[in-house]
């Protein structure tokens, strides 16, 4: 979803959408931890490849995503929903 999209939910949909982004955000920490740790494992053992880059891209993704969430988390406290 964009941010136009996001400002368009009702105030019960963004309500849902926060519970399930408080919910993914521990997940998304957990990950890019396990991921970053890859890096560094193959940092160590001077094995840039494949094994590196997959993981950058997740770790490129989840951002993403983070930045929707403070998007979202912006919007729910304009409207005073928490």
């Amino acid at each position: 979803m964009s941010e136009k999209e996001l400002s368009e939910l009702t105030d019960q949909d963004l309500l849902e959408e926060t519970k399930k982004m408080k919910s993914s955000s521990i997940m998304h920490a957990g990950l890019i931890g396990f991921m970053a740790g890859i890096i560094i494992y193959s940092a160590l053992k001077n094995t840039w490849g494949l094994l590196t880059l997959i993981p950058l891209f997740f770790i490129y993704r989840l951002l993403k995503k983070t930045k929707r969430n403070e998007t979202l988390k912006k919007l729910s406290r304009g409207r005073n929903l928490q």
